[in-house]
C-alpha cells in the first residue's frame, strides 16, 4: 500500500490553497507555517516584482509562496536528488515559467547565481534555511553560510533572511550586512539582514 504524500499549502496570494509536496523528512526540514507567515508579513509588498532565491531549496515552499505573493522569479538550489525531483514537480505544478531549479551543492552554485543576478541589476531576497547543525555531517554549516553571505554582491540585496536553530546567535554584522531583527519560534529563529 502506498503511503500518502505529505503536503503543504500556499498560504496567500494568487496560488493560495495550491498544494506543495514535501520531500522525505530524512532529507529536508520544511519551514513551519508560522515562520512562513511571519516572513511574508514582514516583507509584505516589498516582494512584488523582485527575485527570490531559496538557497537550500527543499520543497520550494518559501520561493513558491513568494511567487504567489507577487515576486517575479524564484530560484532554488537543492543538492539531494529525491528532494530536487519533488521540488521540480512543485515548480511545474505551480509556476513553471517563473521558477528555476539548480541541482547541486548550494556552496558551489550560490555565488555564480548571485553574481549573474547582479549583472542583470536584479533586486533579490535571499532565503537561507540550511540543515540544522545538530544533524549528522552538518558541523560548521553555519560558518559556511555566513561566509557565503559575506561574499554576496551588496548591490543586489533587498533582504537576507536566515532560518536557523535558536541556540545559535549570529553577529550583528555579517560582512557588509547588518542585522535588522531576529524572531524566535521555539527551536527555530528567523534573522533578517539588510545592507549596513
Amino acid at each position: 500500500m502506498k503511503s500518502a504524500k505529505l503536503t503543504l499549502q500556499i498560504q496567500a496570494g494568487k496560488y493560495k490553497g495550491k498544494k506543495i509536496q514535501i520531500p522525505s523528512k530524512t532529507t529536508t526540514r520544511s519551514t513551519k507555517s508560522i515562520l512562513k507567515g511571519s516572513v511574508f508579513d514582514s516583507l509584505q509588498n516589498t516582494i512584488i516584482d523582485k527575485t527570490f532565491v531559496e538557497v537550500f531549496g527543499g520543497s520550494g515552499s518559501m520561493g513558491l509562496e513568494a511567487l504567489s505573493r507577487g515576486a517575479k522569479m524564484a530560484y532554488f538550489i537543492e543538492l539531494n536528488r529525491p528532494a530536487s525531483k519533488v521540488l521540480e514537480q512543485n515548480c511545474q505544478n505551480i509556476d513553471p515559467l517563473h521558477t528555476k531549479v539548480l541541482k547541486g551543492d548550494s556552496f558551489d552554485l550560490y555565488l555564480p547565481l548571485v553574481e549573474r543576478l547582479a549583472k542583470d541589476n536584479e533586486k533579490v531576497f535571499l532565503y537561507f534555511d540550511p540543515p540544522f547543525d545538530i544533524r549528522e555531517g552538518m558541523d560548521g554549516i553555519y560558518d559556511k553560510v555566513l561566509n557565503l553571505i559575506a561574499k554576496t554582491p551588496v548591490d543586489i540585496v533587498e533582504k537576507i533572511i536566515i532560518e536557523h536553530i535558536s541556540s545559535v546567535k549570529f553577529d550583528e554584522n555579517i560582512g557588509p550586512f547588518k542585522q535588522q531583527k531576529s524572531k524566535k519560534f521555539g527551536k527555530s529563529t528567523l534573522s533578517f539582514y539588510t545592507v549596513a
